[in-house]
């Protein structure tokens, strides 16, 4: 039986568990104020829809939606639209996310692409190396292929 599964019955036993006993047996608590696992991936799901609803909206450098959009707009609006808010520029984003590896990415996290330690550009990770993203002047909110390896992914909790 491993600790996960003990935890039912240790707190049928007992009535109430603290919280270091919960953590001492591998169970979770929830915190006022913390996103858990669960109420994160929902969100991060929210924007990635949010986002693809999107396709085909003009850029605009400083664009904010719901029409028009620059990268870091369309990221702060589909968050906002899941009920997160986000700063406004891609920098800005990043240093506001949890930092996670590309092994780690999954569909909603945050894409940021970068020369050095100055970061350029953003996307919201719609799995298979795609990115949904408001590319530049003349283009189109649209899913594209990540076109380099130069990019940092962050989760929004």
């Amino acid at each position: 039986m491993t600790a996960l599964n003990r935890v039912p019955s240790l707190m049928a036993r007992a009535g109430t568990a603290s919280a270091l006993t919960l953590a001492a047996v591998g169970g979770s608590i929830a915190l006022p104020g913390f996103a858990t696992d669960a109420s994160a991936a929902t969100m991060a799901t929210q924007a990635l829809k949010v986002a693809a609803s999107k396709k085909g909206a003009p850029y605009a450098w400083g664009a904010t939606g719901p029409r028009r959009f620059d990268c870091s707009g369309l990221t702060l609006y589909s968050f906002k639209k899941a009920g997160k808010k986000l700063p406004r520029t891609a920098a800005q984003q990043y240093n506001k996310t949890h930092h996670i590896s590309s092994r780690s990415r999954k569909a909603g996290d945050l894409v940021f692409f970068h020369s050095g330690s100055y970061v350029y550009h953003v996307g919201i990770y719609a799995g298979h190396g795609k990115i949904w993203h408001a590319p530049k002047t003349g283009d189109v909110v649209k899913l594209e292929k990540i076109w380099t390896k130069s990019v940092w992914y962050g989760r929004v909790s």
